[in-house]
């Protein structure tokens, strides 16, 4: 049963005491057979006799299944096998909500004996559980009092290392790092076991592709940083992207978006959508009247823009547009990749959905590709369901790379914030620079937007080279730090052109339609020392 756990070597007694809560899920819930829950054990005492206080028919421990089957009796007694088994604090009625067995289930499970009592070390003393058919099954929805993880954990950063794994994760280990499992596939013991999954009354992930126990902790790590119920991580971010589109936006539905943003985005909205029969109305970031419009002459399922924008960072007010597309009915999500959820909190201003694409600050190290989105679990779910058809599941081993970076997440950003700031400002006064695009800046067109609702301005900043295409590529290949690439919010700088990285197959008027002109340049700032970065982009000013 992949459900909620709490550690259990030798000292469980110490684990289980009043200032620890088992968990699972703090997401809510998305569907028992994803082996996701959304209640937890409150207040579990320590000691035997007072774990066990209401009477050992009103809670129980049972190990999930495959348990007795993979470990010793030795292993079982201990709890110590890592990754093996997940251990569940629930409490039992034996008049389960979940409803009987079908018939099909109690014929297949007629004949299957009772699972041996299993001993659980807890100190000196040995809580015993009594033997239960295989069949029987804990019930969690009498669980209560959710734990949140505000009563202990005020930050943001001690959210992103704990979230999902200190606080609780679906695989008992005494690792302080969650281990990868590298599974295509999940068994059940009996075919009763697999009928009883069917009809909801067992928990397992059954495929690969709809779940995997090292995804669990990456998705329950941003959910916690979100504020949201749920969230569903996949291969990449233009993955989340076009399944969420299309999850959301029926056949012949219509859609708002904004001018600036991520290319291949636009790509998808403007030539495959279409096909579908959806339609879609792209307006100003800014211009609040083109949305009250196109939310009145259409029918319009959802509201999806970057906030800040890709390249040019400009902000939506979420708070003011959330107002106006719930009273006609429409959704909206906001692409927050840009603003990291430490920087801006959609959710909290109004938004139903965040994405992001997890390949950038979020995962923070240029090595791997993620997407995800984080909502209500009834959204969330939604977009699941899709998801489990189309595939696009992110790798256990990408997960864990995710989970590793989301550590570091905000001393992170809070390097890049400052730094990009500071550069922004160097810039703008530079008699070579044109323009800068950064919302922290007073000039920037929606910078009153950016100051109320984001704590930090971002790692990244635009600006215009006072000079032409040659010019400008002289620049970047007089800079010695940062590569020239795609991508950004890793640790190491990143420079592109977007005139030549994302647009060099339009003519330059295409481009310029877009506001990207030849002079442009987008700069990642990694975590490198801010005076070694000051020094190298003011020699490369110096040699144009």
């Amino acid at each position: 049963m992949a459900v909620s756990s709490c550690p259990c070597p030798k000292s469980f007694a110490a684990a289980l005491s009043p200032s620890f809560e088992c968990r699972s899920d703090p997401s809510g819930t998305d569907q028992p057979s994803h082996g996701r829950f959304s209640r937890r054990v409150n207040s579990v005492r320590h000691g035997t006799a007072s774990f066990f206080g209401g009477g050992m028919s009103s809670l129980i421990l049972k190990f999930p299944p495959n348990f007795v089957r993979q470990l010793s009796t030795k292993g079982r007694r201990n709890c110590s096998n890592i990754g093996v088994a997940q251990v569940v604090a629930a409490s039992w009625s034996n008049n389960s909500s979940a409803g009987n067995p079908s018939a099909a289930a109690n014929a297949a499970a007629a004949a299957v004996p009772a699972v041996e009592p299993v001993e659980l070390i807890a100190g000196d003393e040995v809580a015993v559980v009594e033997g239960l058919k295989e069949n029987e099954l804990v019930q969690l929805d009498d669980l209560t009092n959710d734990l949140k993880y505000s009563s202990f954990l005020s930050s943001d950063g001690s959210l992103a290392i704990h979230a999902g794994e200190r606080l609780g994760r679906g695989i008992v280990t005494d690792a302080i790092t969650t281990p990868v499992v590298n599974t295509s596939a999940y068994f059940f013991k009996k075919t009763a076991e697999l009928i009883d999954y069917k009809e909801k009354r067992h928990a397992s992930f059954e495929y690969g592709r709809y779940g995997n126990p090292t995804t669990v902790v990456a998705e329950e790590k941003i959910s916690a940083l979100e504020g949201a119920e749920s969230t569903l991580i996949m291969a990449s971010g233009m993955c989340a992207s076009t399944v969420m589109l299309m999850a959301l936006v029926p056949a012949g539905g219509h859609l708002v978006t904004t001018t600036d943003c991520y290319r291949k985005t636009r790509i998808f909205i403007e030539t495959i959508l279409p096909k579908m029969g959806i339609t879609a109305t792209v307006i100003d970031p800014a211009d609040v009247e083109a949305l009250e419009s196109a939310l009145e002459k259409h029918n319009v399922s959802l509201f999806f823009t970057e906030s800040p924008t890709n390249p040019l960072f400009r902000c939506v007010d979420i708070e003011l547009v959330s107002e106006l597309c719930h009273r006609k009915g429409a959704l909206v999500c906001i692409d927050g990749t840009f603003a990291t959820p430490l920087n801006q909190k959609a959710l909290a201003l109004g938004a139903d959905l965040i994405l992001h694409s997890a390949t950038k600050f979020i995962g923070g190290h240029n090595d791997v590709l993620a997407g995800c989105i984080s909502g209500s679990a009834k959204l969330v779910s939604e977009i699941r369901n899709l998801h489990h058809i189309l595939g696009g599941t992110l790798n256990p081993n990408a997960a864990y790379l995710i989970i590793r970076g989301m550590k570091t997440l905000h001393l992170r950003v809070q390097q890049q914030n400052s730094t990009a700031l500071r550069m922004a400002e160097i810039l703008e006064a530079h008699p070579k620079v044109k323009r800068v695009y950064y919302p922290g800046l007073p000039s920037h067109p929606e910078h009153h937007i950016a100051k109320r609702q984001m704590t930090g301005f971002g790692g990244v900043v635009s600006f215009e080279i006072d000079g032409d295409l040659m010019t400008t590529i002289k620049f970047v290949d007089a800079l010695k730090i940062p590569y020239i690439a795609p991508s950004f919010g890793g640790c190491e700088s990143i420079v592109d052109q977007p005139a030549i990285m994302s647009y060099w197959d339009l003519s330059q008027s295409e481009r310029e339609n877009y506001g990207i002109k030849d002079n442009l340049i987008r700069f990642s700032f990694g975590v490198e020392d801010f005076d070694d970065l000051k020094a190298d982009i003011l020699q490369a000013l110096e040699s144009i």
